[in-house]
């Protein structure tokens, strides 16, 4: 009887989510299309440069220096100054993201082997992309001065380092960005959908026809839990055929691994919604407190930067956000075959999460039906 009432609420769930056309293609376009934008927009490469240089020397070595830069597909147009105040007007503007300030002696100072003078001068507004720029200018005038005649005789002398990439070897950023938005979207449908769940019963009154049912409350529960988890794995289904055939990004790791790790994500994503959702009156409020968890999980997550730059009393706070421990998951699945030590390391405290939610959403609900 009670594997009776429990497939009878999953199908009325089910039927609540899917019945609507309006419902179904919301649920299923946005994810696909936030996917395929997210994939080539969230990029953390710096291209299109605009770049300003003031050339003191205008010497041999000072061209050369300028040419190698514009060759580059990193910048997209160099600009001449005439005086600092040219260039400091242009960084006001945000005409330009760098500039280049070469000393007069430029040319001179590298045929002799004397420590030459150039500035680099960096829009300090956006700091990350200012940085990257940086480390592009230096390697471009280091790669010049270890050319150059004296460059070649103290190179004979000195140490060569050689960077390998390991698990991205390219540095393809959608390598590293699809794996984080396979758990961040499904963070985002599954949580939502979850939330909405008892706050619409409640708005269309069958709220108090399921506490007058004969369901009992871990029935309530379990079929509250495992519709918004097909849809999860759904969609995680769809994610995965998108990164491998669309993105191609490499599955080195195991499938079975990435789905067993995946249902108790989705269980913990899920007891998160459900104790929202049964806190809430309304859909509105359902949905405030979904996003009102999302965006700081999402910036705690080490999605874009990682835990271990993030203030030493922040980061215990990030031991709560289930997405933290499934973005592990997916990128070593995907990127490095992580073993299966490591992603039961990693999925303990999700199901943790789940039995902690799982029972507080339990909790009100037996609260609600006495």
């Amino acid at each position: 009887m009670w594997w009776t009432r429990l497939k009878a609420l999953i199908i009325k769930e089910l039927l609540a989510v899917l019945r609507d056309p309006k419902g179904r293609a919301i649920l299923i376009g946005p994810p696909i299309i936030q996917l395929l934008v997210f994939s080539y927009a969230a990029t953390l490469e710096v291209k299109n440069v605009d770049l300003m240089v003031l050339d003191r020397d205008t010497g041999q070595w000072s061209q050369e220096l300028v040419q190698r830069i514009g060759g580059s597909p990193t910048f997209r147009t160099i600009t001449g100054a005439n005086s600092p105040a040219e260039i400091r007007f242009a960084l006001d503007t945000q005409r330009v993201l760098a500039a280049l300030e070469i000393g007069p002696t430029f040319s001179r100072d590298i045929e002799a082997g004397r420590p030459a003078e150039v500035q680099v001068i960096l829009d300090g507004r956006r700091s990350n992309a200012s940085q990257i720029v940086s480390g592009y200018l230096s390697q471009i005038v280091g790669t010049l001065a270890s050319e150059t005649p004296a460059g070649k005789r103290a190179a004979s002398d000195a140490i060569r380092v050689e960077a390998r990439n390991w698990f991205n070897p390219n540095l393809t950023y959608q390598w590293f960005m699809v794996p984080n938005l396979v758990a961040s979207i499904a963070l985002l449908i599954g949580l939502v959908v979850t939330a909405l769940s008892v706050a619409r019963e409640r708005e269309l009154g069958t709220f108090d026809q399921l506490i007058v049912s004969p369901l009992r409350t871990h029935e309530i529960l379990i079929g509250k839990l495992i519709p918004p988890m097909m849809i999860g794995l759904f969609h995680i289904t769809i994610y995965i055929l998108a990164a491998v055939f669309i993105f191609g990004v490499p599955l080195r790791g195991s499938l079975l691994l990435l789905y067993g790790s995946a249902v108790f994500y989705l269980a913990s994503v899920v007891g998160l919604g459900l104790f929202i959702s049964a806190l809430s009156m309304t859909q509105q409020q359902a949905i405030l407190g979904a996003f009102l968890f999302m965006v700081p999980a999402m910036l705690l997550s080490g999605f874009a930067t990682p835990i271990e730059n993030m203030p030493s009393w922040l980061q215990p706070v990030t031991l709560i956000n289930p997405l933290r421990y499934f973005l592990v998951i997916v990128k070593g699945v995907f990127l490095k075959d992580i073993p299966f030590a490591e992603v039961v390391h990693q999925t303990l405290p999700l199901c943790l999460i789940a039995i902690v939610t799982l029972t507080a959403a339990a909790w009100l609900f037996r609260s609600k039906l006495e």
